[in-house]
């Protein structure tokens, strides 16, 4: 190739730098306008977040809670209150006597019928104690019954024996004293053979006297004040008899009703005591079972003494439980508190469940939560209360002398009046609203109508 050709070829590449005119390297016109629009961009978003969380700020946060449209199958309803299952006689199976446990056949939520065996003791030393008493008990029988029968003929018979004897041997030395008498007069013998002659007839005379006295008490018997003392020691007897007896009766511990094992305090090897139960591991222990009859059931209630007046005695209600709301119960006011509670402020009502065996199944547990809808009493009226909805008492407000709620609706406050049907324990009874509205129960003391929010727990 050509010199000349190459060295313009060459030529054909080089920049020409002159073409920029003017503008000594500075961007175009169009380009540093859509810098300054996009800076002020920028500075608008940040300062609009800036004033938003500044204001915001400044929004009260509440808190809300939903209105309940009370239902119309319980109409008449004057008091709703909470309260807890509890069983109308719960029982802790005690020991009467101290011993240690030998078997226990019965566990948690067992069925059990009055009478049923729950637990044994041992019982090696009642026995021996109740036969120690047994012995006892029969010798004292036997003495009593040998002083009632009298002496026996064959021993009467071995007394008059004795007696004739001793009247023969009498006898005898009688005659023998006369003559020893005559000899003396005589000077045949002398004045000592005359003194024993003397003595042993006063001797026999004496043991002829008192053979007699026995043979006579052995014709009559023993005295009445002996045998009076033989029955009271037999009596005695009888007791130590009965009192062991009882001892070892107590080893065996029975139901005393029919119903449910509720808890199980005591295991095999474990001492049982009648006396002081201790609460240290190891220590004797004072209850084995604790049972109920759950057919049997109250629900315990705390009614507030500004609510205790529209109760009365026998007010019927209906119960039920937060596990089976769907399920219901009769009730009626079977006890109240002949005092009240002076911290809480309360008065103590037990509603008798009427029929807890309403179900196939059993629903009712002790210690549930329950809720207790007492009715107004139609005999007094046939109008019933209207049907409303429910609200708690921190949610109603006074503005302009009426009764006002505050709810929550779209991030604004918005006021609406109800009027009072019914007060309950917890809340009111209102008109005025239809049921599921958020109804604003903590908020500011100068909240008003329109005023924008926050909902606590809702970003």
């Amino acid at each position: 190739m050509p010199i000349d050709a190459k060295h313009e070829d060459l030529r054909s590449l080089r920049i020409d730098r002159t073409e920029r005119g003017a503008s000594n390297g500075e961007p175009p016109v169009w380009a540093r306008r859509s810098i300054v629009i996009g800076i002020a961009i920028v500075a608008v978003l940040s300062l609009s977040a800036l004033a938003y969380r500044l204001l915001s700020r400044d929004v009260p946060e509440v808190e809300v809670t939903r209105a309940s449209a009370e239902s119309s199958d319980t109409g008449g309803t004057v008091l709703s209150a909470t309260g807890y299952i509890v069983a109308h006689h719960t029982i802790n199976v005690n020991s009467k006597v101290t011993g240690r446990l030998a078997w226990i056949g019965v566990e948690k939520g067992d069925q059990v019928k009055e009478g049923q065996i729950l637990v044994r003791l041992e019982d090696q030393e009642f026995r021996a104690s109740y036969g120690q008493a047994k012995g006892a008990l029969d010798n004292a029988r036997a003495y009593l019954d040998e002083l009632q029968h009298g002496s026996r003929p064959e021993e009467i018979q071995q007394a008059q024996h004795n007696l004739e004897e001793a009247r023969a041997t009498l006898t005898n030395d009688k005659l023998s004293l006369d003559r020893i008498k005559e000899l003396s007069a005589a000077g045949v013998v002398s004045r000592q053979v005359m003194d024993d002659a003397t003595a042993k007839f006063d001797s026999d005379q004496q043991r002829v006297n008192s053979l007699e006295r026995v043979f006579q008490l052995m014709k009559i018997g023993p005295r009445s004040e002996e045998i009076a003392r033989a029955r009271g020691s037999l009596a005695q007897a009888q007791g130590q008899v009965d009192y062991a007896k009882s001892q070892l009766d107590a080893t065996v511990i029975r139901a005393p009703v029919t119903g449910t094992i509720l808890d199980r305090t005591a295991e095999k090897g474990e001492l049982i005591t009648a006396q002081f139960a201790s609460a240290a591991a190891g220590g004797p222990q004072g209850s084995v079972v604790s049972l109920a009859d759950l057919n049997d059931l109250q629900v315990e209630l705390d009614i507030a003494q500004a609510d205790f007046a529209r109760l009365g005695p026998k007010q019927k209600g209906i119960v039920t439980t937060d596990t089976y709301p769907d399920k219901t119960y009769d009730g009626e006011i079977a006890q109240i508190s002949p005092e009240a509670n002076r911290q809480k402020a309360t008065v103590q009502v037990k509603v008798q469940v009427l029929n807890p065996g309403k179900y196939p199944d059993v629903f009712l547990r002790p210690e549930m939560n329950a809720t207790v809808k007492f009715l107004a009493d139609t005999k007094k009226s046939t109008n019933t209360q209207p049907t409303g909805v429910f609200v708690p008492s921190s949610a109603l407000r006074d503005h302009d002398g009426k009764k006002v709620v505050f709810l929550a609706f779209d991030g604004k406050v918005r006021m609406r009046e109800v009027h009072l049907l019914s007060q309950r324990s917890d809340g009111f009874l209102v008109g005025g609203l239809v049921g599921g509205e958020s109804v604003i129960t903590k908020a500011p003391q100068d909240l008003k109508d329109g005023d924008t929010i926050k909902i606590k727990g809702q970003s």
